[in-house]
């Protein structure tokens, strides 16, 4: 494929992965409804056509909404019923929701619909997949969502916009109104029609959107943090036995086993390794030698998520559900969100546990080594305090994480009047990961920029001959490492402002291009971004 030319995503002949997920995101793919799905969507629709015609009473349809559904609303009012439940229920606040956020989300709702048993119709599909097409950008509070009935206040922000109203982001990320912005591209407003309202809002798609997005982010962070592991234990000069292919057969976690090979595969052919391969240490700190059953325990956390979100993103998520085959309606509760918020907070939980024993490697760094190492890496002790605050920083960033550790899907406030009597506050969850992801994401640069400057004084020949050691060689993935890091953060040991390295190790932590060699040492993690 060209570097100019986009993937392509057709639904209903193709399923979903995280892959073309975060291309559809990243605006590198495009989207277009099959036939296949069009014919579900049209078959679907003439059932909700012959039910809104009808006696029957059926919620959302000819009902009002959650404690008012035992409110019939007559034919002539069924189009405006649908308009009041958008306009009335886009309540929301704080930060928006990011373009790769609020993409997601789009893409996730017309998955849903484009199922069959929604009872919306094509036009209202092709609606959203125009947003996507011509790179609008809703304006979407990312508070308002208690998780079920889905994430209504989100999704009826985004709805508003599709039906000309609300507003949108331009690329300077200022709020302006939709309606203007589908004139000047010659799109009309999307005319609701009964039910059409009620099946753009009651969906999960602000928790699995944040949801994917966090796994692939979360995914190359425990890529990196693999690799902040390696070079601490370097300079630790710690043992690679707990790291054996035959050790780990005996407890097979596939995530553990793994994170263990990637080490094996980044400190082969490592001189410091070779160096102390008969020295006295019987063992190394947990931190240290359990590097693979912690990193591997968080790297299981995530592929499971990611499993939960891709099942959900294939899924009808709304209410109520609509059988044509059988002309059966449904009234269930697949727009709760409890199977997402879990996994929302174990994601959560996991990357914070990736930054807790990042910042133990640091401060053993920081320790001497017993006397192998100046103390705080400092080139002279005392005179110079070295890197004495970063531990500092990643202590209170590793504080503020469990701070907020507090799993929102054990809590439930009702809502509606005691209608909706259990939510299961997946949104809570999901809003928090951004948090929780930059934060770890600082303390694994911190991490690097500690272990660079440690193996200075294993690797320079004039900071080794000054030990009265002689100096040795890393292993060529870690080499690279360290040649990358040091284009970043300089690591000469001498006391500086180290504010603008962290900035510049943490951006690249998270979105930075690695070194092929260094990258093929951590094949076995099958990461995708």
């Amino acid at each position: 494929m060209s570097p100019s030319r986009k993937l392509e995503l057709v639904i209903g002949e193709q399923d979903l992965d995280l892959a073309m997920f975060m291309a559809v995101c990243g605006g590198r793919a495009v989207v277009r409804l099959g036939q296949t799905a069009k014919g579900r969507i049209d078959k679907c629709n003439d059932f909700r056509v012959k039910l809104a015609g009808s006696d029957r009473r059926i919620y959302g349809v000819n009902t009002g909404f959650g404690r008012l559904a035992d409110t019939v609303i007559p034919p002539a009012q069924q189009v405006q019923l649908q308009k009041n439940l958008v306009r009335s229920h886009a309540v929301g606040s704080g930060v928006p929701l990011s373009r790769e956020e609020a993409r997601g989300m789009i893409l996730l709702r017309a998955l849903s619909l484009s199922h069959g048993f929604s009872g919306a119709r094509v036009e209202v599909v092709e609606q959203l997949l125009w947003l996507l097409e011509a790179n609008l950008h809703p304006w979407i509070p990312s508070r308002g969502s208690v998780g079920a009935s889905g994430d209504l206040a989100p999704l009826s922000h985004l709805a508003l916009v599709l039906m000309g109203e609300g507003h949108l982001l331009d690329e300077g990320g200022t709020r302006i109104d939709a309606g203007p912005v589908l004139a000047e591209n010659g799109r009309q407003p999307l005319e609701l029609e009964a039910k059409e309202g009620l099946a753009l809002i009651n969906g999960t798609q602000l928790m699995n959107s944040i949801g994917l997005l966090s796994v692939s982010r979360a995914l190359n962070l425990i890529g990196r943090a693999t690799l902040a592991a390696a070079l601490s234990l370097e300079a630790l000069e710690g043992s690679a036995l707990p790291f054996g292919a035959e050790y780990h057969r005996l407890r097979p976690h596939p995530e553990i086993e793994d994170v263990a090979a990637c080490f094996r595969a980044l400190l082969a052919g490592s001189e410091i390794l070779s160096a102390h391969h008969d020295c006295a240490r019987v063992q190394d700190p947990y931190s240290v030698r359990c590097s693979p059953q912690v990193l591997g325990a968080s790297l299981g956390v995530i592929r499971s998520a990611c499993t939960v979100f891709l099942r959900e993103a294939r899924a009808v998520t709304d209410n109520p559900v609509l059988f044509p085959d059988r002309e059966l309606v449904v009234t269930g509760g697949h727009f709760h969100g409890q199977p997402l918020a879990h996994q929302l907070d174990f994601l959560y939980q996991a990357v914070s546990e990736i930054a807790n024993i990042a910042e133990r490697r640091i401060n053993l760094l920081l320790g001497g080594n017993g006397g192998r190492l100046p103390r705080f890496l400092a080139a002279e002790p005392g005179l110079e305090s070295g890197l004495m605050i970063v531990q500092y920083l990643a202590a209170g960033l590793v504080t503020e994480n469990k701070s907020k550790a507090f799993p929102a899907a054990v809590d439930s406030v009702p809502t509606s009047d005691g209608q909706e009597d259990h939510v299961s506050m997946g949104s809570v969850a999901a809003v928090k990961l951004g948090g929780v992801l930059e934060r770890a994401e600082t303390v694994v640069a911190l991490e690097m920029l500690t272990a660079a400057r440690a193996l200075q004084f294993i690797t320079r020949d004039d900071l080794a001959t000054r030990a009265g050691r002689k100096p040795l060689g890393l292993s060529e993935p870690l080499d690279a490492l360290l040649a990358e890091i040091g284009k970043i953060s300089q690591p000469d040991p001498a006391d500086r402002s180290l504010s603008d390295d962290v900035a510049g190790l943490s951006a690249w932590v998270r979105d930075g291009k690695l070194p092929e060699v260094t990258m093929s040492g951590l094949v076995a993690l099958k990461m995708v971004t």
